[in-house]
């Protein structure tokens, strides 16, 4: 037996135990709650940088997403989708925006919102890198002061934002041509502005643009800036020849309005902000002087009218001074006869320019009055000229005819009414007329059956002559042929007939000579014929 094991051993004393301290935390629950003080601070964070929601309506919601699509100022991301939804009547969508702290300030009054897709218009090819990375909402900063968070988008970006600088003016004019939102504005050839803004006037009888020119260009449009439109080409064939005129391709393409100041003057102090201006249909009507207050007039023609329309000239010996407004036809029960009423409106003050000091009196007074007989009495009138011969158009020509017929006339009548003369080449047209109811008269088939019978009885005269009289013609002349050959027999230089001629003809010249030799002899010695002659014997 083992001596360790048989020898007792004494007792170990209880280890002391210490109870776990309930206060302190495990590690364990560290971690979770860290990352839940984590995530509750992102969410104060989240709170604290989000800024209000608005909400945006458009047509449509093509290329919109919720969660996806962002909203962009200047290419920085202000905002995002949250929920785009259907409106009650199922007219638009509306989209639901969150904005970033950061843009808090756009949700004001005159912010206005797009939607940026690939778009081809008249200022050209825009949101190409929308095909790769799709359609966002941009954004163009308002300035107002009035909080707003329910806007309708547009949908086409607009042409001037609000932080492009220049100034906007207002055009006035008869007809919108081709002009749209974009068209380009020119000055000196040169692109310094756009349209962006289109309307009807509330009367119906103009339309209005707004339109923008940027800086420095702006400095440019004074007080006496002229506009008009500078669309498509302009063809002019005048005493200068063929004549082209265009301001670039692109004006010909989508149109364009251009301005600058009157020939020969500088332009003016800078134009004010939203300045309006009267917008003229070319070049040369835009830098025509101020025309003044028109008067309307009617002339009364008693022919057709066919070539003449609205807007033709009223020309003064080469002075326009108006156009025609109006064209219709009258008929008077008393005569049963129709009359053509042209209504024209002239501008005296194209006239009154041109009078070398001498100033043209006022429509209305005595002095116009008493003017306008004196004009009329001296042979005032109105006469349809062709303008074109290739086309055909007419214009009205005013001009003195000192032969033209008396007339009655009241120039106090409103409108003024003046006396007419018919067309030389109308007159030209009527005597062809008569001529050819005068041929018309001419009884051309009974000169036919005539004529027919005239040549029927020729023919056989002619016939005759052929079996009656040419036979004995041939023998007549076939004596006188015989004739002629003896004649030239006895004619010939060797024959008898000539050489006894010629012998005759000597003695004759020696005779002659003889008596001419007498005569001579006789005239110096006139005594001989009684004495005889000196040296003879008696």
């Amino acid at each position: 037996m083992n001596k360790r094991e048989d020898s007792p051993m004494p007792d170990a004393p209880d280890p002391d135990v210490e109870p776990r301290r309930n206060w302190l935390p495990s590690l364990v629950w560290v971690v979770p709650l860290i990352a839940a003080l984590i995530g509750v601070a992102l969410v104060v964070k989240s709170i604290t940088e989000r800024g209000p929601v608005i909400t945006i309506s458009f047509n449509n919601a093509e290329g919109l997403e919720p969660g996806k699509t962002q909203v962009k100022y200047k290419d920085v991301v202000v905002g995002s989708v949250k929920a785009i939804t259907l409106s009650k009547d199922h007219s638009h969508v509306e989209v639901a925006v969150q904005l970033s702290k950061q843009a808090d300030d756009f949700a004001v009054k005159d912010t206005r919102f797009w939607v940026v897709r690939p778009r081809i218009g008249a200022s050209g090819v825009s949101g190409i890198g929308t095909l790769l990375s799709g359609a966002y909402i941009s954004v163009d900063a308002g300035r107002s002061e009035d909080a707003q968070h329910a806007f309708v988008g547009l949908e086409a970006p607009p042409p001037v934002t609000g932080d492009q600088k220049g100034r906007r003016f207002t055009l006035h004019g008869e007809s919108l041509g081709s002009i749209d939102i974009g068209s380009p504005i020119f000055y000196r050839r040169m692109q310094v502005g756009q349209v962006y803004g289109l309307s009807l006037d509330k009367d119906g009888k103009g339309v209005t643009m707004q339109v923008f020119v940027a800086a420095p260009y702006d400095q440019y449009v004074g007080t006496n800036s002229r506009w008009w439109h500078a669309s498509g080409v302009n063809v002019r064939l005048d005493s200068n020849g063929f004549v082209v005129n265009t301001q670039s391709v692109t004006s010909i393409l989508i149109g364009g309005l251009s301005f600058r100041a009157p020939p020969g003057q500088a332009p003016g102090p800078q134009a004010a902000d939203h300045t309006s201006f009267r917008l003229a249909s070319d070049e040369a009507d835009a830098m025509r002087a101020p025309d003044g207050t028109p008067v309307r007039a009617v002339m009364n023609f008693n022919q057709s009218l066919r070539g003449l329309s609205v807007g033709a000239a009223v020309d003064f010996r080469g002075i326009v001074l108006g156009q025609v407004t109006d064209i219709g036809v009258d008929y008077d029960p008393g005569t049963h006869s129709f009359t053509m009423p042209v209504t024209l409106e002239l501008y005296p003050d194209r006239l009154r320019r041109r009078a070398h000091g001498t100033p043209v009196p006022e429509r209305g007074t005595a002095e116009n009055q008493q003017l306008l007989r004196h004009l009329v009495e001296r042979g005032l009138r109105g006469q349809l000229r062709t303008g074109n011969l290739l086309t055909g158009q007419l214009y009205v020509a005013l001009d003195i005819f000192p032969k033209a017929a008396p007339v009655s006339f009241d120039p106090a009548r409103d409108p003024l009414e003046l006396p007419t003369i018919d067309n030389s080449l109308d007159a030209l047209q009527t005597q062809i007329a008569d001529i050819a109811k005068k041929l018309d008269r001419i009884p051309f088939d009974q000169l036919g059956n005539n004529l027919n019978n005239s040549l029927k009885n020729a023919d056989k005269l002619f016939a005759q002559l052929s079996t009656e009289v040419m036979p004995q013609a041939r023998d007549t002349l076939a004596a006188a042929k015989q004739t002629f050959s003896s004649a030239e027999a006895t004619l010939r230089q060797d024959s008898p007939m000539q050489s006894d001629m010629h012998q005759a003809l000597q003695e004759l010249t020696r005779t002659l000579q003889s008596l001419n030799a007498l005569a001579d002899y006789l005239e110096r010695h006139p005594e001989s014929l009684l004495r005889g002659k000196t040296g003879d014997k008696p």
